[in-house]
């Protein structure tokens, strides 16, 4: 075939080599062992743009009180699971509420400062592709977190404490309904999931990945424990957080591997005889 006749299939298969990950152009140069991942900025952008924006005004409509808590809460504290009882009959911390924002400024601090550090080791195109995901992570766990704290509405402990049978102004605040879950636990754990992804990626066979996952998961639980002391959550609230934050931090970096970098991982299924139902089969190479 002539190269007039694939001129028009080629336009659209370079755009497509330049806007999907995992999609190479012929002429693309071969990428450097240690690049993993990949980043699509149509994608990422949007989705990052889209759930920081969603985020900023869901936040901004919470911050007027036009939402009022239900005049029905908070329930009977006897009804909470054992494990949030001790909750509402604990002394409330002062000072918990500011070791957990200090927590959460030390994440958010390292979130910023790993991708200028993938690009001292490994090149600007790194720290470029860490600092996309990290606003991802981050980005689509606040989404996650509001739209699930006002689809929830769980009262704060510190209205089962200082609430109940209460009237005064200081109770009708809709953020006394906020519990549930705990954007500083999901926050932490989703930052300290991506870097330590990162991290094993990069440097499988140094203690940096474990040293990452370690002082993250510390972190995580410190700043979980403090939220606790501050009446701010239930135990449950963390916990939900940490695992929320968890699987979105560990998500955004899996999504944007290298198709060349991707597990060798299939689940397949198939028809068995006729009457017999079928069969599900997990096979790769480990």
């Amino acid at each position: 075939m002539s190269s007039k006749g694939r001129a028009p299939l080629a336009v659209p298969l370079a755009l497509l080599g330049l806007l999907v990950p995992g999609v190479s152009r012929a002429d693309d140069p071969p990428r450097a062992a240690d690049q993993h991942f990949t980043i699509d900025p149509v994608a990422d952008i949007t989705l990052t743009g889209a759930s920081a924006g969603f985020s900023i005004l869901l936040s901004a409509i919470l911050s007027t009180g036009e939402i009022r808590p239900s005049p029905l809460q908070p329930g009977d504290g006897s009804k909470l699971l054992g494990i949030d009882r001790l909750a509402i009959t604990q002394s409330i911390d002062p000072n918990a509420s500011t070791y957990s924002n200090i927590g959460l400024v030390v994440a958010s601090a390292f979130a910023v400062a790993d991708p200028v550090l993938s690009g001292i080791r490994d090149g600007w195109d790194a720290g470029v592709v860490d600092a996309v995901m990290y606003a991802e992570t981050v980005s689509l766990t606040e989404a996650l977190t509001d739209v699930t704290k006002i689809a929830v509405r769980r009262p704060r402990p510190i209205d089962y404490i200082q609430c109940e049978n209460s009237t005064s102004n200081a109770c009708s605040s809709t953020n006394l309904e906020l519990s549930f879950f705990s954007g500083h636990a999901a926050t932490i754990a989703s930052i300290t999931s991506t870097a330590s992804y990162l991290a094993f990626m990069r440097s499988p066979d140094s203690p940096r990945p474990w040293l990452t996952l370690g002082l993250g998961t510390l972190l995580t639980g410190f700043v979980g424990y403090e939220r606790v002391r501050a009446g701010a959550h239930f135990p449950t609230d963390v916990i939900a957080g940490a695992l929320a934050g968890a699987a979105v931090g560990v998500l955004v970096p899996h999504m944007h591997r290298h198709t060349g970098d991707a597990p060798k991982v299939w689940i397949g299924t198939a028809p068995a005889a006729e009457g017999a139902g079928g069969t599900l089969s997990l096979s790769g190479v480990f």
